[in-house]
């Protein structure tokens, strides 16, 4: 993880960057603000207008840090009306990002992604992964097994759960479903009331942690070429091939959305389906294709836990959401509007 002060410099790096006309470039070393240091603020001259930009680091970009730092900028703001706040942080993700627009913040990340919204100025740029993802303290929490109990509360939000049922929904050791809690308790994204029970109570966080350590890719793909446009018929094909197998499947990706919210065409059939795909390709007559040339790609899970809540053919909601959010080219926005719509988080 980057420290604090390498950061801010490339945070001002960054700023510089996106401003290549701005003349007079000042980075002000002894601003304070609200009886505390300003992390980095630069003043520069943008046509005949004077500009004052101040920035908040965050050395983690995941919402609760970044909640912190709206609550930082808002108090700089009072103090330094004519100022423009921005966050800044290695990586700010797309719920990160919202809660900044949300309270007309700025911000700029060092993987990319940047909104400064003032005056005459509008720089936006999104979708880019972040560029050194700090995952190692969370390592255990999204191992595979982990996972399964990540989804079982990310599956049921507003649920309340005592250990041994949420091991059993999890299909994972009570110690093992105790280990996880401990460490998303530890983190304050979930709670406890007076019964002991478990009540999750940053699911937005989680999920985005997770997403962050997670690729639909860490399932083994193997793709098939199709005689006939990808559509419900073959989406019908496929359940009822690995029906007769005898194997649970699932839908994700596009195809997946367009079961939950209406697509108006599908590029690509992506399913999980349990075990070896091969025979279910038999049943369906189907040739091995490189993934670029495949209509059909059938995933074999890294952990059966993928296969938790689903409904009606489709993952879960927390796992599709998962699943878009690295899908290219519109996984992001997709991801972003089924949660918008459906997720309520």
């Amino acid at each position: 993880m980057l420290k604090t002060g390498e950061i801010r410099r490339q945070a001002a790096q960054r700023l510089r960057e996106l401003f290549p006309r701005a003349k007079a470039w000042e980075e002000l070393a002894d601003l304070r603000a609200a009886g505390k240091p300003v992390d980095v603020a630069v003043k520069f001259r943008l046509g005949d207008a004077e500009q004052l930009v101040v920035v908040e680091v965050s050395s983690l970009g995941q919402p609760r840090q970044i909640r912190a730092a709206v609550t930082r900028l808002a108090e700089i703001r009072r103090e330094l009306p004519a100022a423009y706040p921005v966050a800044a942080s290695v990586y700010i993700g797309p719920q990160s990002a919202r809660i900044l627009k949300d309270n007309s913040l700025g911000y700029v990340d060092l993987s990319g992604n940047c909104y400064l919204a003032f005056d005459q100025v509008l720089i936006e740029k999104e979708g880019k992964r972040n560029s050194r993802p700090s995952t190692r303290p969370l390592r255990s929490l999204f191992a595979p097994r982990a996972t399964r109990v990540v989804r079982v509360l990310l599956a049921e939000p507003q649920r309340a759960w005592r250990l041994e049922e949420l091991a059993r929904a999890a299909e994972v050791s009570l110690g093992h479903s105790h280990n996880v809690m401990s460490r998303l308790e530890d983190l304050r994204w979930v709670e406890r009331d007076q019964a002991q029970r478990i009540h999750l109570s940053k699911p937005a966080d989680l999920l985005e942690a997770w997403c962050e350590s997670y690729t639909y890719r860490a399932n083994e793909i193997t793709s098939y070429f199709v005689p006939e446009r990808v559509n419900r018929k073959l989406m019908a094909d496929v359940a009822r091939a690995a029906t007769a197998e005898g194997r649970r499947y699932a839908f994700t990706l596009s195809a997946g959305l367009s079961l939950v919210a209406p697509q108006p065409r599908l590029s690509g059939l992506f399913c999980y389906v349990e075990g070896n795909p091969a025979p279910v390709a038999a049943v369906l007559g189907l040739r091995p294709a490189a993934e670029a040339d495949g209509a059909l790609h059938l995933l074999a899970p890294y952990d059966s836990g993928v296969f938790h809540g689903v409904l009606e053919k489709v993952v879960s909601l927390p796992q599709l959401y998962a699943d878009l959010v690295h899908y290219e080219p519109r996984g992001a926005a997709q991801a972003e509007h089924l949660r918008r719509e459906a997720m309520g988080y």
